[in-house]
């Protein structure tokens, strides 16, 4: 089968049902595991906003001109707490009103060790699984994605905001009581998020006490003992027995390939 990726698509079962984007086509992973898999790129990737022909990608899939002018690659996606909607000087508004001035949550997820996070309200559990995290808990609900983003500042200066994806794809993560942690976090904070209740109303940062914490369970077989990067820029044929799949990872018995990172290039995968 040929045609141009995406980031795999993922579905809370258990264990997370994954599925590839190929083209109109979705590939159903988890029943190949245990099984040869070869990906082998065909030299061409398109652009996954414009779809024209690029010889290099940005930002995971898009062209340079896409990169440099569209809202959704803007440094305050990275950096929401940079949002610069107000100042009148957002790329594009329209897309800003759907995607950032939207209920956000901050969570807290356990992957390679406990992070502070933020995501959409229609991103979970989407960003957990693709963050590879074993456990995650919402601990405010908020307005949009900038308040949000004051809030990670905030609390990063206390927990790491960041998964270290190489220990995430060698073991589970080990259980934490997230429940205990955000109320540490949320006391080591309470002056901060004071101000941030003043500034935009009760209403719009509000604390989440009684969540339950999301356990997720990925379809892995086998962990690597050691964490071997496959690049297709580098190795355009990659292939081995399809040992699990965690995050946006295919774990190999040859290595680990972020299938994330390159949307919008041209495979023929051949899975046995």
């Amino acid at each position: 089968m040929i045609g141009n990726i995406l980031k795999m698509k993922a579905q809370l079962t258990t264990p997370v049902e994954y599925q590839l984007p190929l083209n109109d086509t979705l590939i159903a992973l988890n029943p190949h595991i245990g099984e040869k898999i070869r990906l082998n790129y065909q030299g061409e990737i398109n652009c996954i906003a414009c779809g024209r022909k690029i010889s290099k990608s940005y930002a995971q899939g898009y062209c340079y001109p896409c990169f440099i002018s569209l809202a959704e690659c803007d440094m305050c996606i990275v950096k929401p707490e940079t949002c610069h909607y107000d100042a009148g000087t957002c790329r594009d508004p329209e897309w800003a009103q759907q995607h950032c001035m939207q209920t956000h949550y901050v969570y807290l997820a356990n992957s390679s060790a406990i992070k502070v996070g933020i995501t959409r309200q229609s991103q979970i559990p989407t960003r957990w699984i693709d963050q590879g995290a074993s456990q995650a808990l919402p601990i405010f609900k908020v307005g949009s994605r900038y308040q949000s983003g004051l809030i990670e500042v905030a609390i990063k200066q206390h927990v790491s905001d960041r998964t270290d994806w190489r220990k995430m794809l060698k073991s589970d993560a080990e259980p934490s009581d997230l429940a205990a942690t955000r109320d540490q976090l949320v006391d080591l904070c309470r002056d901060r998020i004071a101000e941030l209740r003043q500034t935009f109303g009760d209403e719009n940062i509000q604390s989440l006490a009684k969540e339950p914490v999301t356990t997720i369970q990925y379809p892995v077989e086998q962990y690597p003992e050691k964490v071997k990067s496959l690049n297709l820029d580098k190795t355009p044929t990659i292939e081995g027995v399809l040992l699990g799949i965690k995050g946006q990872y295919l774990i190999l018995d040859s290595g680990v390939i972020n299938i994330r990172k390159y949307s919008g290039y041209k495979l023929d995968v051949d899975l046995s």
